[in-house]
Protein backbone atom coordinates (compact mmCIF):
# COMPACT_ATOMS: atom_id res chain seq x y z
CA UNK A 1 0.00 0.00 0.00
CA UNK A 2 1.34 3.48 -0.79
CA UNK A 3 2.34 5.75 2.33
CA UNK A 4 0.72 9.06 2.25
CA UNK A 5 2.04 12.13 0.45
CA UNK A 6 3.39 14.55 3.27
CA UNK A 7 4.30 17.96 2.61
CA UNK A 8 6.94 19.07 4.56
CA UNK A 9 7.14 23.11 2.61
CA UNK A 10 11.16 22.40 1.83
CA UNK A 11 11.44 24.56 -1.56
CA UNK A 12 11.61 22.16 -4.62
CA UNK A 13 15.25 22.36 -6.20
CA UNK A 14 16.61 24.50 -3.50
CA UNK A 15 19.87 22.83 -4.30
CA UNK A 16 19.81 23.68 -8.10
CA UNK A 17 18.85 27.20 -7.12
CA UNK A 18 21.46 27.68 -4.77
CA UNK A 19 24.63 25.90 -7.29
CA UNK A 20 23.14 28.32 -10.39
CA UNK A 21 22.12 31.67 -8.67
CA UNK A 22 23.83 31.72 -5.58
CA UNK A 23 20.63 32.06 -3.07
CA UNK A 24 19.37 29.70 -0.65
CA UNK A 25 15.41 29.34 -0.70
CA UNK A 26 14.64 27.28 2.11
CA UNK A 27 10.88 26.87 3.02
CA UNK A 28 7.65 28.11 1.75
CA UNK A 29 3.72 27.74 1.14
CA UNK A 30 3.89 27.21 -1.89
CA UNK A 31 2.58 31.18 -2.71
CA UNK A 32 5.79 32.83 -2.97
CA UNK A 33 7.75 31.13 -6.05
CA UNK A 34 11.34 32.23 -7.60
CA UNK A 35 10.30 33.96 -11.03
CA UNK A 36 12.11 34.87 -14.10
CA UNK A 37 12.29 38.70 -13.95
CA UNK A 38 11.64 39.41 -17.53
CA UNK A 39 8.43 36.68 -17.26
CA UNK A 40 6.09 39.31 -16.93
CA UNK A 41 4.88 42.19 -14.29
CA UNK A 42 3.84 41.90 -10.66
CA UNK A 43 6.50 40.39 -9.00
CA UNK A 44 8.44 41.08 -5.92
CA UNK A 45 11.88 42.13 -7.14
CA UNK A 46 14.80 41.95 -4.11
CA UNK A 47 17.93 43.87 -4.92
CA UNK A 48 21.06 42.18 -3.66
CA UNK A 49 23.92 44.17 -3.55
CA UNK A 50 26.61 41.37 -5.56
CA UNK A 51 23.73 39.51 -7.73
CA UNK A 52 21.40 40.23 -10.30
CA UNK A 53 18.33 40.75 -8.89
CA UNK A 54 15.82 37.83 -7.61
CA UNK A 55 12.08 38.16 -8.45
CA UNK A 56 9.40 36.43 -7.11
CA UNK A 57 5.89 35.93 -8.08
CA UNK A 58 3.18 36.04 -5.88
CA UNK A 59 -0.66 33.97 -5.86
CA UNK A 60 -3.03 33.34 -3.50
CA UNK A 61 -4.70 35.32 -0.46
CA UNK A 62 -1.20 34.75 1.41
CA UNK A 63 2.00 33.44 1.07
CA UNK A 64 5.37 33.03 3.14
CA UNK A 65 8.98 31.89 1.94
CA UNK A 66 12.13 31.47 3.88
CA UNK A 67 15.51 31.85 2.19
CA UNK A 68 19.12 33.52 2.82
CA UNK A 69 19.96 36.24 0.14
CA UNK A 70 22.65 38.48 1.43
CA UNK A 71 23.16 42.07 1.29
CA UNK A 72 20.04 42.87 -0.21
CA UNK A 73 19.48 46.31 0.13
CA UNK A 74 16.23 47.03 -1.71
CA UNK A 75 12.75 45.46 -2.79
CA UNK A 76 9.92 46.36 -5.37
CA UNK A 77 6.88 45.22 -4.33
CA UNK A 78 4.00 43.98 -5.98
CA UNK A 79 -0.06 44.17 -5.33
CA UNK A 80 0.41 42.61 -2.10
CA UNK A 81 0.77 43.97 1.35
CA UNK A 82 4.23 42.48 1.83
CA UNK A 83 6.82 42.49 4.74
CA UNK A 84 10.29 41.14 4.96
CA UNK A 85 12.54 40.03 7.67
CA UNK A 86 15.86 40.76 7.49
CA UNK A 87 18.89 39.68 9.97
CA UNK A 88 22.10 42.06 10.52
CA UNK A 89 24.20 39.87 13.34
CA UNK A 90 22.13 38.80 15.98
CA UNK A 91 19.46 41.42 15.31
CA UNK A 92 16.43 40.79 13.19
CA UNK A 93 13.90 43.62 11.76
CA UNK A 94 11.37 43.81 9.85
CA UNK A 95 10.41 45.74 7.29
CA UNK A 96 7.07 46.83 5.32
CA UNK A 97 7.43 46.66 1.53
CA UNK A 98 5.20 49.84 -0.33
CA UNK A 99 3.04 48.29 -2.89
CA UNK A 100 4.40 48.74 -6.51
CA UNK A 101 7.23 51.03 -5.17
CA UNK A 102 10.92 50.65 -4.43
CA UNK A 103 11.67 50.19 -0.45
CA UNK A 104 14.98 50.93 1.02
CA UNK A 105 15.56 47.89 2.97
CA UNK A 106 18.89 46.44 5.00
CA UNK A 107 21.99 48.60 4.71
CA UNK A 108 20.45 51.44 3.22
CA UNK A 109 18.01 51.84 5.48
CA UNK A 110 20.17 51.16 8.43
CA UNK A 111 22.29 54.20 10.35
CA UNK A 112 25.32 51.93 10.13
CA UNK A 113 25.08 50.47 6.26
CA UNK A 114 25.51 47.04 7.06
CA UNK A 115 24.84 44.00 5.64
CA UNK A 116 21.47 42.33 6.31
CA UNK A 117 20.28 38.88 5.23
CA UNK A 118 16.84 38.43 4.06
CA UNK A 119 15.50 35.47 5.45
CA UNK A 120 11.46 35.79 4.74
CA UNK A 121 9.08 37.30 2.47
CA UNK A 122 5.32 38.01 3.70
CA UNK A 123 2.38 38.68 1.94
CA UNK A 124 -1.09 39.13 2.42
CA UNK A 125 -3.65 40.46 -0.40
Amino acid sequence: MPGYAVEDFDYPQADKILAEQGITLKRGDGHIVLADCASGTGLIEVWPRDKAKVCFRVSGDSGFLTMAIPAVYGVKGNDYTTQVDMTVGSEEKVFDVVMNAWTPVGETADEYGRDHMLVEIRTTK
